[in-house]
């Protein structure tokens, strides 16, 4: 293990302390040979007695000799070149006690193996040649205590790191001065200091010399000695740091699975009785009683000391679990692998009520004491932070995937009802020709005639139609070119043609009042193309072709009437007018009929009426696409196959019909096809691009869904590199096209800072943006946000009325929460009925939380009568969903009148778990607030480094 070795010596000013029966030792050092030194070969061979008899003296007079890596190394390998080199190095730390500073001086500027930069080793920071008479002559004059730091590594580390000369050291110490003036105790800009750099072959270190200019001033303590040693340790191990915290993370990861296993074994050992008299629940029930005698704050340090030391007592108690036991032993052995770096000897693990990184238990017992008797909630910390994750987010509501355009292109009534000469035969004029039907035929491809699918040679056709005003080639060169089908998508021309198309049908329906022009000009107004989107026009244009009993009228008039545009929103006129449309086989009148029938809107629930409706839609859509081959309803034919609606359910079909749709373009089906493939686990990775390649096709064609679930791989990284700000702008344009759970994701990445700067007010924007579209986990979210009052200032009102708005949608958590709210009665008034009804909504849905607190309810009855049976049902329903402490009481239904005081200390093992993964100190602990009088007092050292005024650089300049 990589390890920094510090030996901070001095020499007390106005005393020549000599030690003459060292006297031969230091003759030894100061005449032995330098690195030059010709090897005899005999380096390797048994340390001679006499080496081994100073080292014993060494070893004698100066015991902490024991740490130098030189000592490790004789220990290891006790030969002739391991014995010199530890004796020097001894001698050398503590020549303080041997010799004045002015020998020292000249043997460490001059000594063998040093790095010279002139004629001596010597070096300070600064660039200016130090003369070493002149520092000679300064050291000898000085009154003060001089100290004498020895900073030594291993070679194999000062050669991998890049310490093995005097540059690196230099520029090292320079940088660290501040640091080093701050642990001695003297002022920054008294500090003086010189060091020089030994080049051992085994473990090259440095000399250096510090003192102040202030000779009353200075003082160095163990707390000082280990700030250098970690601050240095700091920058020269940065690198090898990192993957020990690494392996740190990884080992308290470990500890919670530990401490998991823990809480379900201790369960076991309660099923089976053997905790029942223990001592834990003899100390927590002895605490209970004392607590109630004790007034003002009931927290560990405002204790007296018998109490603390029942809290300790039941701390240690717990601690002689087996498991909680080797969790801590591991706990500690990884943190005393990071200690090593910085102290030579790390230090023993403590009793766990003597911890102090861990020291929160001991509050934690109190907490769980004090909540003997009262109604608690076992559940983990992420049910109270946590904003959920919505299921089926993804979901694509059909009525909305669908760009109303005209539906009746395929079907020949608008043809049938044209206006005839007296010969019988259709007028000149006709919109129907031999040409447009053909160039239809391209448009769409048309296996029945033979006839593939050719863009160029449509949009041909349509502009020699167009050429002759016919209003239907017009409206459909308008749809190539904002699809981009045969050309370069282009908003602009496509209007243009849209803006031809309307005046056509204008000019018609003033020259003959007809239902089918009434008709495409309602629409062209309902969907803004060629004009400005007008739904109070639609709905007048529509109206006059509804009532003229045209059944696509019919149904786009069911759709403004439906969704209030342009009218007043009457879901039974909506339904009225869709039943009529639908009776003329309207299929996508059907379908619409098919979800009111089944969600119970502007009529009564039916499923059955509602799955023949479904079955009549999707039957139709078979027949049109058959006569047209449209993309919409091939997407719509796929999304009724994949979910089974109106059929039975075949993936194979819909990926089929999705296929079709997406090689034209269609967004929907680009983005339902991509979700097929990335579906399957096994999918090859060509078919992953295929998939990615129809997700980016449907972004660039503004579908909200697939920004939105491109998004998603983007944040979780799958399929494709992990990649927040590629997520936040696919979640934003999702949004932006009022995707709700869009931003509901976008509110959740602020809030949580998760890849991204925490930013609470975008959050709230987000958030609130969702919530207004009626998004319930935004609603939950912004009522737990207003209801903790963390982010934003509390808000009870607001927040209750976010979780109602929540709850009232079937939201579980915002359920689960009003009811702990309701029965806590801290924050609104208790009520205990109002709770039940919450939480037995919550519980119905499946919430575990919801499930296990019901069951303690009934179990205890304490606010509703005890119901042994209910509290049974509500237990076995949330033990079978991995609920602990719910099969706890399962176990002891019949063992004890009260189960709180048992409860305590397996809740304590829970909060165990969450100790443990809370205290692994982060490689560099997060900078303290700093206040106006500490900035200057910054200021003030920098400046004394040589840093200008205002100058906010933050590196030593050299």
């Amino acid at each position: 293990m990589a390890r920094i070795v510090i030996k901070n010596g001095y020499l007390k000013g106005g005393s020549e302390k000599t030690a003459a029966h060292l006297n031969n030792l230091v003759k030894y050092i100061a005449t032995r040979d330098g690195v030059d030194k010709i090897k005899n070969g005999r380096e390797l061979w048994h340390a001679t007695k006499k080496q081994q008899a100073l080292v014993k003296e060494i070893l004698r007079e100066f015991p902490d000799t024991k740490e130098l890596f030189e000592y490790e190394d004789y220990l290891a390998y006790p030969n002739r070149e391991n014995a010199s080199e530890f004796i020097t190095i001894a001698l050398e730390q503590h020549l303080d006690k041997i010799g004045d500073r002015e020998k020292y001086l000249d043997y460490i500027a001059n000594r063998p193996r040093v790095e010279k930069f002139d004629s001596h080793g010597l070096f300070t920071s600064g660039d200016d040649p130090l003369v070493l008479n002149q520092v000679a002559d300064e050291l000898s004059a000085y009154t003060g205590n001089v100290w004498m730091p020895i900073i030594s590594l291993r070679r194999e580390d000062a050669s991998r790191l890049g310490y093995d000369n005097a540059l690196a050291w230099k520029a090292l110490l320079s940088s660290k001065a501040l640091e080093i003036a701050e642990n001695l105790k003297i002022h920054p800009y008294h500090l003086k200091w010189y060091a020089a750099f030994h080049n051992e072959s085994h473990h090259p270190h440095v000399h250096m010399l510090c003192y102040s200019t202030d000779p009353k001033e200075g003082y160095l303590t163990k707390q000082g000695i280990k700030k250098m040693k970690s601050s240095l340790a700091n920058d020269i191990f940065r690198q090898e740091l990192i993957p020990l915290y690494g392996e740190k993370s990884q080992r308290r990861d470990d500890l919670k699975e530990r401490a998991a296993e823990s809480m379900r074994e201790l369960i076991r050992q309660m099923k089976g009785g053997i905790l029942q008299s223990d001592r834990m629940e003899q100390l927590i029930t002895h605490l209970a009683e004392r607590l109630q005698t004790v007034g003002g704050k009931k927290q560990y340090g405002y204790l007296k000391a018998e109490l603390k030391n029942i809290v300790d007592k039941i701390v240690d108690e717990l601690a002689q679990d087996s498991r909680v036991a080797e969790a801590y032993r591991l706990w500690w052995e990884t943190r005393g692998r990071i200690e090593s770096i910085y102290t030579e000897t790390p230090s023993e693990p403590p009793p766990l009520s003597r911890c102090d990184d861990l020291k929160s238990i001991r509050n934690m017992v109190i907490q769980e004491t004090l909540l003997l008797g009262t109604i608690t909630f076992e559940e983990p910390a992420s049910v109270e932070t946590a904003l959920p994750e919505p299921e089926n987010d993804l979901e694509i509501p059909s009525a909305d995937s669908e760009d109303e355009e005209d539906q009746e292109s395929a079907d020949d009534e608008g043809r049938s009802t044209r206006e005839k000469n007296s010969d019988g035969k259709e007028s000149s004029d006709s919109w129907w020709t031999e040409d447009y039907t053909l160039a239809k035929k391209y448009l769409y491809g048309d296996e029945d005639a033979g006839i593939p699918q050719d863009f160029e040679k449509a949009r041909e056709i349509f502009l020699t139609e167009a050429g002759a005003d016919n209003p239907l080639a017009l409206y459909d060169l308008g749809r190539m070119a904002a699809d981009g089908l045969g050309c370069e998508a282009d908003a602009g021309e496509a209007y243009q043609w849209y803006e031809k198309a309307l005046a056509v049908f204008h000019a018609a329906e003033e020259e003959k009042p007809w239902k089918y022009t009434e008709y495409r000009i309602g629409k062209m107004y309902a969907a803004g193309l060629g004009t400005e989107q007008d739904y109070l026009q639609a709905a007048d244009w529509l109206t006059l072709s509804a009532n003229a009993k045209y059944k696509y009228a019919q149904y786009s008039l069911g759709g403004l009437y439906y969704h209030g545009k342009g009218v007043e929103q009457d879901h039974e006129t909506a339904f009225a007018l869709y039943t009529r449309s639908a009776d003329q086989s309207f299929p996508y009148a059907s379908f619409e009929l098919g979800k009111m029938l089944r969600d119970g809107i502007g009529c009564k629930k039916n499923q059955q009426d509602a799955d023949r409706r479904f079955r009549e839609a999707f039957l139709g859509f078979v027949s049109l696409e058959e006569k047209g081959h449209d993309d919409k309803l091939q997407y719509r034919l796929g999304w009724m196959l994949l979910n089974g609606v109106g059929t039975d359910k075949n993936e194979a079909r819909a990926k089929e019909y999705f296929e079709k749709a997406a090689s034209v373009g269609n967004p929907f089906a680009c983005y339902q096809l991509a979700k097929l493939i990335l579906s399957d686990e096994n999918a090859p990775q060509q078919e992953v691009e295929k998939a990615l390649g129809y997700l980016r096709k449907a972004v660039e064609a503004e579908n909200p869904y697939a920004a939105y679930f491109l998004g998603k791989l983007y944040e979780k990284g799958q399929h494709v590199p992990q990649n927040t700000a590629e997520a936040i702008r696919l979640y934003t344009l999702s949004a932006e096209q009022d995707n709700d759970f869009a931003a509901y994701r976008l509110g959740k990445l602020y809030l949580g800072g998760t890849g991204v700067l925490k930013d609470v007010e975008s959050a709230i924007r987000w958030l609130t943006f969702a919530a207004d579209r009626k998004n319930q986990f935004a609603e939950y979210a912004l009522g737990i946000l207003y209801f903790k009052g963390e982010d934003v200032p509390k808000d009870i009102p607001k927040s209750m009325e976010y979780l109602k708005r929540s709850a009232g949608q079937g939201n579980q958590f915002a359920q689960y929460r009003l009811g702990k709210i309701y029965l806590m009665g801290e924050d609104v008034p208790k009520d205990i009925q109002v709770a039940l009804q919450f939480l037995t909504a919550a519980a119905e849905q499946g919430n575990q939380y919801a499930q296990y607190t019901l069951g303690k309810l009934y179990l205890m009855g304490k606010d509703v009568p005890r119901d042994k049976d209910a509290a049974v049902r509500w237990f076995t329903l949330s033990a079978a969903q991995g609920n602990i402490y719910a099969q706890f009481f399962l176990d002891h239904m019949d063992s004890f009148k009260d189960p709180s005081v048992l409860l305590a200390g397996t809740r304590l093992l829970h909060h165990m778990s969450r100790i443990f993964s809370d205290n692994t100190p982060p490689l560099k602990p997060p900078g303290p607030h700093i206040d106006r009088k500490r900035r200057l007092k910054l200021n003030e050292k920098k400046r004394a480094a040589g840093h200008a005024q205002g100058d906010h650089e933050q590196t030593m300049s050299l």
